[in-house]
């Protein structure tokens, strides 16, 4: 099968995508513009709403008078991002007085009114009302005094020393260590919750975008009749591997060149990170990434150019897209779940699953250590998978690159698997 057409073939798809300026715009450009569209979004989120007007109600005027004198030391409150008036009154009078102010509230001259009635001593149920009342961001702030307010009245008649309350306050500061064999105990960082998210990201944007762009390919040079002038030199066999090949390796490039910044960090002392986000990545590691990755390439870029030769133009190719989609996306989303429980038994079992292990295995080993022998069956079931994908899409491509004039029906599809291969 591999033959010098399908070399010339490879080297074809080479020059069509390696050399092109669309590649080497796509691999400079892409990482840009996803850290530009980070940095967009900090840029936004770091913009605090300022002369938020609020109404602090509380049923008593000791507690009142606590939270003013804790909550005007606030920077929040210093800086002006809110304005809090406190008052007093009792629930009775507070549910006149909402009423009376509800018209402030819809005009937004007040922008919030919260109440502590008497309970909040027990149970910590404070009242907020507003026209927006989901606003996390100002009500974590206002959160922390009230609560320290709370704290310090509800144990005032204890005689409990102010020391006692400040530890008692505190949260816990857990700092994770790591055990693995053969090596010293060492603290983690997030480092590895970054390289995970890193490459369940990067793996499964490259999936679909490649494959995506194999499928346009096959439809256009279907639509165009270039695909009759090329099978009049080679098989549809050889079509097909050519493609494949020279878009899995167009990829496999393509990550590298993505991963280099990577390497960089983690390999030299040129970048000061800090402590806890340092990135542990061994050559071995990445070296397994990508074989890893040209295996799901030659697997799911198979399949996208098995759809793109049953249907002639984008819009009809959808419809069979979406199974495909899948197939990247719910790996993506599982290997997402392990950045808050790495041992999750459904991503251990897919770790070693036909076309999940080609995302959430390299996810898995950026968080823990992964058995030798779990990294040895996930890259066979990979194998397997390829073997067993190319003749079924195969079949499928060498009778609907020719089928030209209707849009064919899946139960057709289905019948074409009979065609001899």
């Amino acid at each position: 099968m591999f033959n010098y057409r399908v070399k010339a073939l490879i080297k074809r798809e080479l020059q069509e995508k390696l050399l092109s300026k669309a590649f080497v715009l796509m691999t400079l450009l892409l990482p840009v513009f996803m850290f530009g569209i980070i940095g967009v979004q900090t840029f936004i989120m770091s913009f605090e709403s300022e002369g938020k007007k609020i109404e602090i109600i509380t049923y008593s005027d000791t507690l009142g008078s606590k939270l003013q004198n804790v909550i005007l030391d606030e920077p929040f409150v210093k800086n002006g991002e809110i304005i809090p008036t406190l008052k007093t009154l009792s629930e009775n009078d507070f549910n006149k007085y909402l009423s009376e102010k509800q018209g402030d509230l819809l005009e937004q001259k007040l922008d919030g009114i919260i109440f502590i009635p008497r309970s909040a001593l027990k149970d910590k149920k404070i009242k907020y009302y507003s026209k927006t009342p989901k606003n996390f961001n100002l009500l974590e702030k206002i959160d922390r005094p009230i609560n320290k307010v709370l704290v310090e009245q509800y144990f005032s008649s204890k005689n409990i020393p102010v020391e006692e309350l400040e530890y008692a306050r505190k949260s816990v500061d857990v700092r994770s260590f790591k055990i693995a064999e053969g090596e010293d105990i060492k603290e983690e960082g997030y480092g590895g919750l970054i390289l995970s998210y890193l490459f369940s990201f990067l793996l499964y944007l490259s999936l679909i975008m490649m494959g995506s762009m194999v499928m346009q390919a096959v439809i256009q040079e279907k639509s165009n009749r270039i695909v009759e002038v090329l099978l009049s030199s080679v098989t549809s066999k050889e079509l097909m591997t050519g493609k494949i090949l020279g878009a899995a390796i167009t990829g496999v490039v393509q990550m590298a060149i993505w991963l280099s910044p990577v390497i960089l960090v983690a390999s030299t002392s040129w970048f000061m990170l800090p402590k806890e986000a340092m990135i542990d990545v061994t050559f071995l590691q990445v070296a397994y990434l990508l074989f890893n990755f040209f295996l799901g390439l030659l697997i799911f870029v198979g399949l996208f150019a098995m759809v793109g030769s049953i249907f002639e133009n984008p819009q009809d190719a959808q419809s069979g897209m979406w199974p495909i989609l899948m197939l990247v996306m719910i790996p993506f989303f599982i290997s997402m779940s392990m950045i808050e429980n790495p041992d999750n038994p459904v991503a251990n079992i897919a770790s070693m699953a036909p076309f999940a292990a080609v995302i959430v295995m390299p996810a898995k080993m950026a968080l823990v250590d992964v058995p030798l022998w779990k990294v040895i069956f996930s890259t066979i079931v990979n194998i397997a998978t390829v073997f067993a994908i190319f003749p079924i899409a195969g079949k499928i491509f060498r009778v609907g690159i020719m089928m030209t004039g209707k849009k064919p029906k899946w139960s057709e599809v289905v019948k074409w698997l009979k065609y001899k291969y």
